[in-house]
């Protein structure tokens, strides 16, 4: 019976809710307005949210070109400034082995204007042309005037020679310091 009692219940509720469906009253236009409404905003509610997520989407793109375009630059700042630095180390080592050429030609050609001074000086003490009793003063100007030495030196050791032709008590002194012209010391 209890069963009975509970299907007799249940055909009882969908009847009821059949009939009150059934009889439902019409919706009024302002219902039917507020529906449109509800439609219309559930609508732009579905668009707004659809555009946010292509905005999102589309600012996602952006923001992975962006980085991608800024990793290119800086890739190529690296290279440019690692090829400057090259450069730079080449010219650097460049101009080190020039400079170094330089100072050696010049060394060279400083240890060679002194020989030759040397030689100079060491002829004119052999050759009893400049001693403490002997100064021949005509042919050591000319030897110095036909050497190869530098002007500089060349006037300097005539300057000197004149001042012994002027002050023959001088002689000594004024050795010693033609010896230092000619030698470069």
């Amino acid at each position: 019976m209890s069963r009975t009692l509970i299907v007799a219940v249940v055909i009882a509720a969908i009847g009821a809710g059949g009939y009150l469906y059934l009889n439902q009253p019409e919706p009024t236009p302002a219902e039917q307005l507020q529906a449109a409404e509800q439609d219309v905003n559930d609508a732009v509610d579905e668009t707004a949210s659809a555009a946010q997520d292509t905005a999102t989407d589309a600012a996602d793109t952006a923001t992975d070109a962006a980085t991608s375009l800024t990793d290119q630059a800086a890739d190529a700042v690296d290279s440019a400034a690692e090829q400057v630095g090259d450069a730079a180390s080449s010219l650097t080592e460049q101009a080190n082995e020039a400079a170094s050429s330089v100072a050696e030609q010049a060394g060279d050609q400083v240890a060679a204007v002194a020989g030759q001074g040397q030689d100079l000086f060491n002829s004119w003490i052999q050759g009893g042309m400049l001693t403490i009793q002997n100064f021949d003063y005509e042919t050591m100007v000319a030897s110095v005037e036909n050497s190869t030495l530098t002007e500089e030196v060349k006037t300097g050791a005539i300057r000197i020679l004149d001042d012994i032709k002027a002050s023959p008590e001088l002689v000594v002194e004024k050795m010693q310091d033609l010896r230092n012209l000619l030698t470069q010391q």
